[in-house]
Order: structure tokens, then sequence, then C-alpha cells
């Protein structure tokens, strides 16, 4: 890979370099039929066989049930904030919330716009450096659902157990998606915006059981419906082509690679190695509590913020970038999802080290 850096941001996140390289020459001359993949019709034969391919693949990853449904959605993950209250909060009508971080909290701002919201727990006051055990917390009664973010980026925590609940599930995966598997029926909807582990900005993929499409108020616009977009495959309006189409590569790479078990050892792999070097330091010091620690997003702190800038500038200077924490909580922050190299992990424990020597 000539030329190349080591992409540590959380997001738009590094991509495989087969998948680069494959969109690059398709960008100009899609499957060599003359004409680039972002100037075709997404109504043509050609693109419509990349959206169904890239569904099919996505449903046998994740191990999808014949009666959900799969959006390719625009907006970001954050105008989901409101298309799910929007959806599937009748008035009157009361949802759960669980505040774990930054976009937890947006959600939350969001659906009090339509309804009564419940939040049944918080991490803030200890700046959002754990996720609750399942006896922390409970939907409230009646409840239309139980929202939750499954991985937080900026602070670097994960839920290792979802929630257990007669309540809908609704999880925003944005940054954990694809990295491990789950049991998809579990939950009534699942969103994720695609530039951390899927695919470049541009598109959300949403996956929603068949019977919650019908749950929509009739006063919601046409165009924040999910059954719009369900009932015409994603094509009621031109969607997000060149993601959708990006997309697909990852997940053929990602099948490629063994699918979901091999990648969660290797996810788990990469965070265990950075986490050492962490825990086997009095230098560095890790900002999510242990039994809450992301294996995509590593956060920790250096003993002064001088030291910190220091380490990422040294950092950036040996190609290993995107190191700065978020702007909200400072610090440092390694994103290593799916696509991101062992050796790139690697060499970073390895400045770690060097790095400590000099300055401890």
């Amino acid at each position: 890979m000539p030329d190349r850096i080591y992409n540590f941001s959380a997001g738009p996140a590094t991509l495989p370099y087969e998948v680069l390289v494959q969109a690059a020459k398709d960008i100009v001359n899609f499957n060599n039929i003359g004409i680039g993949l972002i100037e075709m019709s997404h109504r043509s034969k050609e693109f419509i066989a990349v959206v169904d391919e890239c569904e099919s693949l996505l449903r046998e990853l994740l191990a999808i049930p014949d009666n959900y449904k799969i959006l390719f959605l625009q907006g970001g993950a954050s105008t989901q904030f409101a298309m799910v209250p929007m959806n599937l909060l009748q008035q009157g009508k009361k949802a759960t919330y669980l505040n774990t971080g930054t976009w937890a909290k947006k959600a939350i701002k969001e659906a009090k716009l339509f309804g009564d919201i419940d939040i049944a727990y918080s991490s803030e006051e200890t700046v959002f450096d754990r996720v609750p055990l399942p006896d922390e917390y409970k939907a409230a009664p009646g409840a239309e659902y139980l929202y939750f973010v499954s991985n937080n980026t900026i602070y670097g925590t994960q839920f290792h157990q979802f929630p257990e609940t007669e309540a809908d599930l609704v999880c925003d995966m944005s940054s954990d998606i694809l990295s491990r598997s789950i049991d998809v029926s579990r939950f009534g909807i699942i969103f994720a915006g695609a530039q951390k582990n899927m695919g470049p900005a541009g598109c959300t993929v949403v996956v929603i059981r068949e019977d919650l499409l019908t749950k929509t108020p009739e006063n919601v616009p046409t165009m924040f419906r999910y059954k719009t977009h369900a009932d015409k495959g994603s094509m009621f309006n031109t969607p997000p082509c060149f993601a959708i189409y990006t997309i697909g590569l990852v997940l053929k790479w990602l099948k490629n690679m063994g699918g979901l078990p091999v990648m969660e050892k290797l996810n788990h792999d990469k965070a265990e190695l950075l986490y050492s070097a962490i825990d086997n330091s009095d230098f560095y010091r890790g900002h999510a509590k242990f039994d809450s620690r992301s294996i995509m997003n590593v956060t920790f702190n250096l003993p002064t913020p001088e030291l910190e800038a220091k380490f990422i500038r040294e950092a950036a200077d040996l190609s290993l970038n995107g190191l700065k924490g978020h702007r909200s909580v400072g610090g440092c922050r390694a994103s290593i999802y799916n696509a991101f190299p062992r050796e790139g992990v690697k060499k970073l424990v390895e400045f770690m080290n060097e790095f400590e020597k000099k300055n401890s």
C-alpha cells in the first residue's frame, strides 16, 4: 500500500485498500461498460443489480431474518434520531432511552419533541465512562421501545450484553455494526451510518422489522416514513449510489475474510494488544471502565494535555494519524475498525512504549 498512512480516525474511517482500488476503477468505467458508476441512472439494471447484491450480502453476513426490511437512506445516523420517534412513538406514549454518550444524548433531545421520554440510565456524571449492566435499568411500563447506542465512539465504551426487555429494541450501531455476530431478531430497528465499518459517508443502513412499518402516525411526512422507502426498495428518490456500491464492496471483502466470527476474533486481538499497552503502563490511562471497553474505539489519556499534544504530533510524524480525542473530551483515541490493520496497532504500541521511555 504505497504512500498510505495508518488512519486512526473515528469516521470517515479506514476502508480496505482493495476496495479503494476497485472503486477508483469503477468511478471511471463501471464493469467496463463505458460509463462511470456515479454517472449511471439509479434505475438502470446495472445499478439495481448493485443494490440487490449489497442487500443480499448484508442479509447473509448479519443473518437477517426474512421479516426484516433493509433500507439504504440518506441524512446520516443523526436523521434517525428523529425518524425513530416520528415512526414509532404514538401520541401519548412513552419510550425509554439509555444515556451513554453524546449520540444518545442527541437522540434523547430529538425524541422529546415527539413524546414522553424515560431516561432509565445515565453515566453522564462520570463523563460517560461506562455502559450499564442489565440489572441497572429497565424499560418503563408500556414503553414503545428501548433505545441505546451499542458503541460510543467519543468515550470508548461498548455494550457487551444487549438489553433484555419486552419493549422493542432500537439500536444505533453506527460504530460497531459488522464487527461481531449479533441476533438481529432481538431488535425492532438497527441503524448505522456507513462511514465507520461499512463504507464512505453518505448512506445510513436501516434494518427494520416489517410489522413496525405500519405504526407510523398519519401526520409524518412522506420522506420520513420508513414504509415509503421499504415499499420502493430504497428507490423512492435517488439513493446515495456511490456509498451503496462501496458498502457492497466492503461486504464482499468481509465475506472473503471469513465473515463476522473471524472479524470479531481479529478485532478482539487488535484491541487486546492496545489495551495491554495501556494497562501495563503508569503513563497511559484508559478512559472507559474495564467491563465497558470498546473494541472499536480505544480512548486514553497521558499525564498532561501538553504531553498529549506532543504525543499526537510525534505520532503523526510516523504516519500514525487521527489520534486526537474528540473535542468534547480531549485526550487520545485510536479507532481500530474492521479494516484497520493489526500492523498499525502494533506500530502504535511500539511508539507508545518509546514515547513513555522518553517522557515519563
